[in-house]
C-alpha cells in the first residue's frame, strides 16, 4: 500500500494495517487455525509496546513537553479519571434501566473496571495519525503526552478496581479505598523515579565508551529496557519509566557519544518503534476474527456514545479552566482535534483480554464492546481526522529548522527570564529549566 499514493493519503497506515491483519485473521478462521493467532497481553506490554514508548520518550521535544506539563498531567490524569467515573456511572445507570439487555445485572465495581480500560487513549493509535497530519507543536504534544501518560494513569486504576473485584464490593474497607488512592501516586512517581535514575546511569556509563563506541547504542537501549522491566518488576508504571529514562537521558547521552552512534540509535529506535506499531496494528485485525465474541447491541452503542461524550465534555472543561492560566490558549479548533483524537487502540485491547471470566461473566461482551470502539475511533476518526484539519484550517508544525541565531536568542531569553525570577523570588517554569 506504499506504492499506491492514492490509497495511503486518505487512509491512514494504521488503518491498511488492520485490515491487512484482518484479511489473514478471517483466512485463519476460515482453515480453523484462529487460536494460534491472538495479541497476548504479555506480548504487547512486554515486547511490543516499550520501545515504542522509549522512542518517544528518547525524541520527546523536552522544552515544548515541559513548558506544557501542566497541561499534559491536568488532561492525563483529570481527565482520565472524570472519562472513568462518568462511563463507568452512565453504564451502570443504563444496566439498572435494563437497557443493556444480557449485561443489565453488571456491577457498579466491574463497569468502573470496565470504564478505566476503555479510557485508554493509545500512544501508538494517537502517535500514527498525528506524525501524518503534522498538526501543530502545541497540539501534538498536548495530545501525544496525555496520551502517553493517560496509559500509565489507566493501567493504575485498571489494576486497582481488579484487585477490589477480587475482594468483592461487600468486603472493602476504608483502608483498601485508601491504598488504593496511595498507589495511584506510588505506582506513577515510583516509574519516573525509575527511569530517571536508569536515565543518570546510562547518561554516566556513556562517558566512558571513548575506547568502546560500537556498544554505545547498546547501553542505550538495553538500559531503557532496563528501565521499563525493573519498574514493571516492582509494580510500577515500566511506561512511566521508559519514557522518562529517554527524557533524562536524552541530552547528556547525546554530548557523549560519537556521531555515528548517535545515528545508530537514530535510526534503530526508529526502525524498532515502527515494527512494532506495524504488528501491533496487524495483529489488531488479526486477533479480531475468532469465535470469542458476544454481541450486544446496548452494550456497544452506550459504550460508544458515552466515550464520545465524556472525551468531549471533558476536553471542553478542562481547556476553559487552564485557558484562564495559561499565556498562549488552546483555540476552539484545538479543542475539537483534541477531543476528536482521542482514539482507542492497543492498549485497552490488550487490557480487556486480561480479565479473569471468573470474576467477570460480561468478558465476551466487554471485549466485543472494546474492539467495537477501537474501530470506530482508529478507522472513522482516523480516515476524517485529516481532512477536518485541513476543513477547520488547523496551524500546521513549522517545517524549517531553527537557525543558530534563533536558538542563541531563545537561551539568551531564558537566562534573563530565569534571572528576574530569581531576582523577584517568583520560582517560575524559566527558573527550574535553567537549574
Amino acid at each position: 500500500f506504499h506504492l499506491s499514493h492514492k490509497v495511503s493519503k486518505i487512509v491512514p497506515e494504521s488503518c491498511l494495517l488492520v485490515v491487512l491483519g484482518l484479511i489473514v485473521g478471517a483466512i485463519l478462521f476460515l482453515t480453523k487455525q484462529e487460536n494460534i493467532h491472538t495479541l497476548s497481553a504479555d506480548t504487547f506490554f512486554l515486547y511490543l509496546l516499550p520501545p515504542i514508548v522509549v522512542d518517544a520518550g528518547y525524541f520527546m521535544p523536552n522544552r515544548a513537553f515541559f513548558d506544557n506539563i501542566g497541561s499534559i498531567l491536568t488532561y492525563a490524569v483529570i481527565g482520565t479519571l472524570w472519562n472513568t467515573c462518568g462511563i463507568s456511572m452512565s453504564l451502570y445507570g443504563c444496566a439498572q434501566l435494563g437497557w443493556l439487555g444480557s449485561v443489565s445485572d453488571i456491577s457498579l465495581l466491574r463497569c468502573l473496571l470496565f470504564g478505566s480500560l476503555i479510557s485508554a487513549v493509545d500512544p501508538v493509535a494517537v502517535l500514527a495519525v498525528f506524525e501524518e497530519v503534522h498538526v501543530n507543536e502545541l497540539l501534538h504534544i498536548t495530545v501525544f503526552g496525555e496520551s502517553l501518560l493517560n496509559d500509565a494513569v489507566t493501567v493504575v486504576l485498571y489494576h486497582m478496581f481488579d484487585a477490589y473485584n477480587e475482594i468483592g464490593e461487600e468486603n472493602i474497607i476504608a483502608i483498601d479505598v485508601v491504598a488504593g488512592c496511595a498507589s495511584f501516586f506510588i505506582v506513577g512517581l515510583g516509574g519516573v523515579l525509575f527511569g530517571v535514575i536508569f536515565g543518570v546511569i546510562t547518561s554516566f556509563t556513556t562517558r566512558f565508551t571513548d575506547h568502546v563506541r560500537v556498544i554505545e547504542p547498546l547501553f542505550v537501549f538495553v538500559f531503557s529496557y532496563l528501565a521499563y522491566l525493573t519498574a514493571e518488576m516492582f509494580h510500577l508504571s515500566g511506561i512511566m519509566a521508559a519514557v522518562f529514562c529517554g527524557i533524562s537521558m536524552k541530552n547528556y547521552v547525546e554530548a557523549n557519544i560519537s556521531q555515528k552512534s548517535h545515528t545508530t540509535i537514530k535510526y534503530s529506535m526508529k526502525m524498532l518503534s515502527n515494527m512494532s506499531e506495524t504488528v501491533i496494528f496487524m495483529f489488531l485485525g488479526l486477533s479480531t476474527v475468532n469465535s470469542y465474541h458476544d454481541w450486544n447491541t446496548g452494550f456497544v452503542l452506550f459504550t460508544l456514545l458515552f466515550c464520545l461524550v465524556y472525551r468531549g465534555i471533558g476536553i471542553l472543561v478542562l481547556t476553559w479552566a487552564l485557558n484562564r492560566y495559561r499565556m498562549v490558549k488552546y483555540t476552539k479548533v484545538d479543542q475539537f482535534v483534541m477531543a476528536y483524537g482521542g482514539l482507542r487502540g492497543a492498549v485497552a485491547f490488550s487490557l480487556v483480554f486480561l480479565l479473569d471470566e471468573r470474576h467477570f461473566p460480561e468478558k465476551k461482551a466487554m471485549i466485543t464492546a472494546t474492539i467495537c470502539v477501537i474501530y470506530f475511533t482508529v478507522f472513522l476518526q482516523g480516515i476524517t481526522i485529516k481532512p477536518l484539519v485541513n476543513l477547520l484550517h488547523v496551524k500546521r508544525s513549522a517545517k524549517h529548522k531553527p537557525s543558530m541565531t534563533e536558538q542563541i536568542n531563545e537561551r539568551l531569553i531564558d537566562h534573563m527570564m530565569a534571572a528576574i525570577e530569581d531576582i523577584t523570588g517568583h520560582h517560575g517554569h524559566h527558573y527550574w529549566r535553567d537549574r
